[in-house]
């Protein structure tokens, strides 16, 4: 029984690193690869890592249980990644067409307003932070895209920002407000990467100038958390809106 246990271990070991190869040999995001990966880890613990003949009766039973314990975003997550899967590592069909019908939903985020804005850039006592959020803010930025920001980015003739690798793996171009350049090009006075916008605070205002990496984003997620919590701004949605594309500064 051990030996058995042991060669199923190790098929799944060889399956899920194949899968990680052709997840990045594909050029999704970074996020898609880790959540597509993490759905074959947690296939692979519930069904004793052995998932590489499931039938549609397992796999209802799955998701069931999963239903049950986690959101519809992650329940279509580990049916995308399974379903990748099964095309790119085991050359299979899938088992269960229209095994899952997510139910239709459709929320608009919550809205920052200026006030409310204003109260969080004054509550964020770390300027990097500061300068961060102020910049997702003014030119209505996701996380990861303020995160990639290069010095290069910045059109100061053309006032506009050229966002790279953004939803959908595709690069745009934004407006650059005034008071936000005004703000980076004193903040990057302040630590003079050559290339990143926003360099990694790790080593403090030395170790900035030559970073490497941005900076972290479990950092920025925890401090925006802590922000929002002390400035007692309560929103309902996990995303959220800009009232406007200029706020004051």
């Amino acid at each position: 029984m051990e030996h058995h246990s042991d060669a199923a271990a190790a098929a799944f070991d060889r399956h899920y690193q194949l899968h990680l190869k052709h997840l990045r040999l594909k050029g999704l995001q970074p996020k898609t690869v880790e959540a597509y990966s993490r759905a074959i880890r947690r296939l692979g613990d519930y069904f004793g890592q052995r998932i590489d003949a499931l039938t549609e009766a397992q796999l209802v039973e799955y998701f069931s249980d999963l239903v049950e314990s986690h959101s519809w975003s992650t329940v279509k997550l580990d049916l995308y990644g399974l379903k990748f899967y099964y095309e790119h590592v085991l050359k299979k069909p899938w088992v269960a067409p229209g095994l899952i019908k997510p139910p239709r939903s459709q929320r608009l985020p919550d809205i920052v307003t200026v006030a409310e804005a204003d109260r969080l850039f004054l509550a964020t006592r770390v300027h990097s932070y500061r300068v961060f959020f102020f910049t997702l803010y003014s030119m209505g930025l996701r996380l990861g895209e303020g995160l990639r920001l290069r010095v290069g980015d910045i059109d100061a003739a053309r006032q506009r920002v050229h966002i790279r690798d953004a939803k959908g793996n595709k690069d745009r171009l934004v407006p650059l407000p005034r008071a936000t350049h005004r703000m980076l090009q004193a903040f990057w006075l302040r630590h003079r990467n050559r290339v990143l916008l926003f360099p990694n605070r790790a080593g403090g205002q030395t170790g900035a100038r030559t970073a490497e990496s941005p900076l972290d984003r479990g950092g920025v997620q925890n401090t925006l958390r802590q922000v929002v919590a002390a400035c007692g701004v309560k929103k309902t949605s996990r995303h959220t809106a800009c009232a406007t594309a200029t706020p004051r500064i």
